[in-house]
C-alpha cells in the first residue's frame, strides 16, 4: 500500500510538471523594443545612488523624468527626454504583460513563500501578493529554452537577501525566460540578487542589490533606492536558443 501511495504522488507531481511546461511552450512573450531596456518606467525613474551601475537602455514614457543616473553609470542608451524610442518600448511592455497575463496557469502557489521551492519550467500564479524569503531554485531540467512565468495579482516582494538561482544549461541564468508579471508593484529587498524580467503594472522599486535582467513598469515609477547593479541587456538569439544568453545593444 505504501509503494502505490508513493507512485501515485510521484505521477501527480509529474503530471503537475508536465502541464506547467505544456503551458508555458504555447506562450510566446514578445517585449519588442523593451527588450532592450533594462530600466523603464511610465512616470518617471529616480536613482539616488552614484554607483548604481546599470546595463541596457534607461527611459520613461509617457512622463520622461530620470533622476540621479548619469550617462556613465549606464551601458547603453540613457534617454533623458520624451522619444519615441521609449513610446514605442511602452507600446511593447504592454503587449508583453497582456500576453504573459494572459497565459494558463499551470500551477496555482496563492499564499506560498517562494523561497525554498525548486521550480521547473512552468506557469505558476498567485490570486494575490506573492513573497520571496531566502532562495528559489528554477530548474530547466537541461531545456536551454526552458521558460517560466509567474503571475502575481497584486505585489510582488522579496525580503533582504533573497535570491533567484537559475539552473540554465549550467550557465546560471540572466532571466531572459523569466518573467514576473505583476498586478501591481514590485518591490526587491536590499542585497537581493534577483533574476528575470519583472513586467508591472504599476511600479518597481530596487532597495539595492542585483538584478539580472530587467524592472519595467507599466503606469508608475522606477525607483532605486540604494546602490544596485542591473544586468539587463537586450536577450538575444545565440544559435538555435535563446535561453539566457544576452548582448548589450550599445557598445
Amino acid at each position: 500500500m505504501k509503494l502505490l501511495t508513493i507512485s501515485l504522488l510521484a505521477l501527480s507531481l509529474s503530471g503537475i510538471g508536465a502541464h506547467a511546461q505544456t503551458d508555458t511552450d504555447a506562450v510566446k512573450i514578445n517585449l519588442g523594443t523593451a527588450d532592450k531596456f533594462a530600466l523603464l518606467g511610465g512616470s518617471g525613474i529616480t536613482n539616488v545612488s552614484a554607483h548604481t551601475f546599470i546595463i541596457g537602455d534607461v527611459g520613461s514614457s509617457p512622463t520622461p523624468t530620470v533622476k540621479g543616473i548619469k550617462p556613465s553609470q549606464v551601458k547603453g542608451q540613457l534617454f533623458l527626454k520624451s522619444s519615441p524610442v521609449t513610446a514605442a518600448a511602452q507600446r511593447g511592455l504592454t503587449t508583453a504583460y497582456n500576453q504573459a497575463a494572459g497565459a494558463s496557469c499551470g500551477t496555482v502557489l496563492t499564499g506560498v513563500n517562494l523561497g525554498g521551492k525548486n521550480l521547473i519550467p512552468g506557469v505558476y500564479c498567485f490570486a494575490t501578493a506573492a513573497q520571496l524569503t531566502g532562495t528559489l531554485k528554477l530548474d530547466a531540467q537541461g531545456d536551454s529554452n526552458a521558460q517560466w512565468i509567474f503571475q502575481v495579482g497584486t505585489a510582488l516582494t522579496t525580503a533582504p537577501n533573497s535570491k533567484v538561482v537559475v539552473n540554465l544549461s549550467g550557465k546560471g541564468g540572466r532571466g531572459c525566460n523569466v518573467y514576473w508579471q505583476v498586478g501591481s508593484s514590485a518591490t526587491v529587498g536590499k542585497g537581493s540578487i534577483f533574476v528575470g524580467k519583472i513586467i508591472a503594472l504599476t511600479s518597481v522599486t530596487l532597495n539595492g542589490g542585483t538584478l539580472r535582467g530587467k524592472a519595467l513598469a507599466r503606469n508608475g515609477a522606477i525607483s532605486v533606492s540604494a546602490q544596485e547593479t542591473v544586468d539587463g541587456p537586450q536577450c538575444v538569439k545565440t544559435g538555435a536558443a535563446d535561453g539566457d544568453d544576452m548582448a548589450s545593444s550599445q557598445n
